[in-house]
């Protein structure tokens, strides 16, 4: 059987950026040329396996959470809507990133929020929706809808993906799970490397195409659009 392909449209930054050099860096690959990075020296003995699970991803933040296409639709399709979407007007989002735990990992976050992201988010879900895969019983159960709540199991139903809407939280993924008494100091030895490159404010002003081959292999960007402001 051939592979399925999927694809996810998330907020990367620019590629001759700082903060994309940053976060590049510190999973040890690169989504847009799709090539393998050192790692960084003095965070963590083990960084490489803290950061095995988001190194799949790539650097980013999710919009539209990945998905194989719906019957019908192709990948030019997909391509197509991302401009025609980039291409309408809108306000621009703009944070100050800072680096801090969500949940039990840690991530690149806004300091508060910001309706205009939130919006965007929002947009995302609902236009990319009519090529979005259903959702099997095999990926339903994967969510774990049983530690959901509620309303998070009727985003996950009619989305496809439990933390969209109002269960949307920007964050752009530094590391895998971590247990309490890691998340502290592996927060603050990021927060002294994200305060060298000085991003203090960040307009989340693009959507970026990313696109996993088969099961094995890793997200990369296949396309990049600047938002009209």
């Amino acid at each position: 059987m051939a592979p399925t392909p999927r694809y996810a449209i998330y907020y990367a930054p620019s590629p001759d950026s700082a903060l994309h050099r940053f976060g590049s860096t510190l999973l040890g690959y690169d989504a847009v040329s799709d090539a393998e990075l050192p790692f960084p020296d003095g965070v963590a003995p083990d960084w490489r396996e803290v950061t095995e699970d988001p190194r799949k991803y790539g650097f980013h933040a999710t919009l539209k959470a990945p998905t194989a296409l719906a019957d019908g639709r192709s990948e030019a399709e997909l391509v197509d809507a991302c401009a025609a979407f980039a291409g309408r007007a809108r306000r621009i989002p703009v944070i100050e990133p800072v680096v801090d735990a969500i949940s039990d990992f840690i991530a690149v976050i806004p300091a508060k929020r910001s309706d205009e992201l939130q919006q965007l988010a929002a947009d995302c879900v609902t236009e990319f929706d009519a090529f979005r895969a259903s959702l099997t019983p095999d990926d339903r159960a994967r969510r774990k809808p049983e530690r959901l709540t509620e309303r998070q199991r009727d985003y996950l139903d009619r989305w496809g993906y439990p933390y969209v809407m109002e269960e949307f939280r920007f964050h752009m993924t530094l590391t895998g799970r971590l247990s309490d008494e890691r998340r502290g100091p592996i927060v603050a030895r990021l927060r002294e490397r994200f305060a060298a490159i000085e991003v203090t404010r960040l307009a989340v002003d693009r959507i970026a195409l990313f696109k996993q081959t088969d099961a094995a292999s890793r997200f990369r960007i296949i396309g990049s659009w600047p938002l009209r402001a």
